[in-house]
């Protein structure tokens, strides 16, 4: 099959109105350079100043509409920047896994290490092998399936609190799944309390608004600039620190936690340098230890309430495999239906909705030609809706999941925990604590969406319901 230079019929989620794409002019041709390999097609540079407005205010419409356009190769070109968006499984292939070492972490998350420093996010070479290589064991499927009467507990705090609020007005579930996913995050690999930390949601909204104001001005505004942006930057930064360096000295001796491991590695020399390693990599910690997660939940709530017909299916096999207990690792396997469903809703909405990388070299992807320092985009929000590889994408069918059904579909066409070496160490654990919640909350309550207020997704570092999800709680 060939994948270079071909338009398909591509069905996105319908963006807003005013960020429907519209060609601006012919196309950009393409072409093929001196190093062998065509150069994507793509909008005119022209068209430079309504793809910068875009990317500030509809990333999610942009990617989308490019895709449709002009196919699995695409080529934006925005001011001195060029974004290459790639679009194929086997294009996700080469650039994640095959060929990942010509590649580092781009877009996006290059310019998160002004704000997040040098955590597993963000790190490169041997820095993020030895970070890898101190928090792997903390993910081994042993040890995680010690973890789940921790997060049944978790789970069953949230099903109480939620019990107190039927009839009454609504609750904003987006921000009860950030408390829910700190404070499993907290106990399964920090051994830590996390809701005594109050604002650390808040904090990290303002981490992740930075991060996406420094992808959107290419990093070229100063951060000591008393901006309002910049100032509320510095303080979420400063609370995040007073969490990690609390977390650090509340430590008493060897324990099975990430903090005990992070102590014991190697660090920087100097006490000063030392510190600040420790809270990057702790504050990066949390923020992916607990962002995605809370994101893919929101997601299945609001998904949930608008399908009935899924709802109650769900709800049916939590009864049946549950009855009135608590969830229990080996119930991962019985609760079928339930794991449908969270694979479906990543489809659909990704928690991480773009990986980005940044050429250190020449390549060539699906015959295009990738210069050395060049941008590269593999978006799981626009793979996951590839209409050769997913009938009727925009509709949600956690029947496609089905594993008699599944068979036949490409290994790459379906991403939402990355591929390749950056592969997410904690997908196990995440999983297990989605699928208990989604199962625990289905069985005993059912959540409704409030008219007049639709879940808009916001592509931040994840892919968030924009200002909250509000739902009202009654009886299952």
């Amino acid at each position: 099959m060939s994948t270079t230079g071909r338009r398909v019929a591509f069905a996105p989620a319908p963006p807003s109105r005013a960020a429907r794409w519209s060609p601006l002019s012919r196309p950009s041709r393409s072409t093929r350079p001196a190093g062998g390999g065509a150069t994507p097609p793509g909008p005119p540079p022209t068209a430079a100043p309504r793809l910068f407005l875009r990317l500030v205010r509809d990333r999610l419409g942009l990617l989308s509409s490019a895709a449709a356009e002009y196919g699995d190769a695409v080529r934006l070109s925005i001011g001195p920047k060029s974004i290459y968006l790639f679009n194929h499984p086997d294009h996700a292939k080469h650039v994640l896994a095959d060929n990942s070492a010509a590649y580092h972490k781009g877009i996006g998350l290059r310019e998160a290490r002004r704000v997040i420093g040098d955590g597993l996010l963000t790190s490169e070479g041997e820095l993020w092998r030895a970070q890898r290589r101190t928090i792997q064991p903390m993910f081994q499927n042993r040890r995680i399936a010690r973890q789940d009467t921790v997060i049944a507990e978790e789970a069953a705090r949230l099903v109480e609190r939620l019990r107190a609020r039927v009839g009454g007005p609504p609750v904003d579930m987006a921000e009860e799944m950030t408390r829910l996913a700190l404070g499993v995050l907290g106990r399964t690999l920090l051994d830590a309390d996390l809701d005594a930390f109050h604002s650390i949601g808040h904090s990290f909204e303002g981490v992740q608004d930075q991060a996406m104001f420094e992808m959107v001005t290419l990093s070229m505004v100063p951060l000591w600039l008393p901006l309002p942006h910049h100032l509320r930057f510095r303080r979420a930064r400063r609370a995040l620190y007073r969490v990690a360096d609390r977390l650090v000295t509340s430590r008493r001796g060897d324990g099975d936690d990430v903090v005990t491991r992070l102590l014991a590695a190697p660090r920087p020399a100097g006490p000063r340098a030392a510190r600040q390693r420790m809270r990057e990599e702790l504050v990066t910690l949390l923020l992916a230890g607990h962002e995605t997660t809370a994101s893919t939940m929101s997601w299945a709530f609001h998904l949930l309430d608008r399908h009935p017909a899924v709802r109650e299916r769900l709800h049916a096999e939590a009864v049946e495999v549950l009855g009135d207990r608590l969830p229990v690792y080996e119930d991962l396997h019985r609760l079928k239906y339930t794991a449908m469903v969270l694979e479906e809703v990543m489809r659909l909405y990704p928690p991480v909705w773009a990986l980005t990388r940044v050429a250190v070299q020449d390549d060539e992807v699906g015959g295009y030609h990738v210069p050395a320092g060049a941008d590269v985009m593999i978006s799981p929000y626009t793979l996951h809706r590839h209409p050769e590889y997913w009938t009727d994408p925009d509709r949600f069918d956690p029947d496609r999941f089905d594993p008699a059904g599944a068979s036949g579909r490409p290994r790459y066409a379906y991403i939402p925990f990355g591929a390749g070496p950056r592969f997410c160490v904690g997908n196990h654990l995440g999983m297990m604590e989605a699928t208990f919640v989604l199962a625990m909350v289905a069985r005993d309550l059912r959540l409704a969406g409030v008219p007049g207020r639709p879940a808009v997704p916001e592509a931040m570092l994840s892919l968030r319901v924009r200002g909250g999800l509000p739902m009202t709680v009654h009886r299952a």
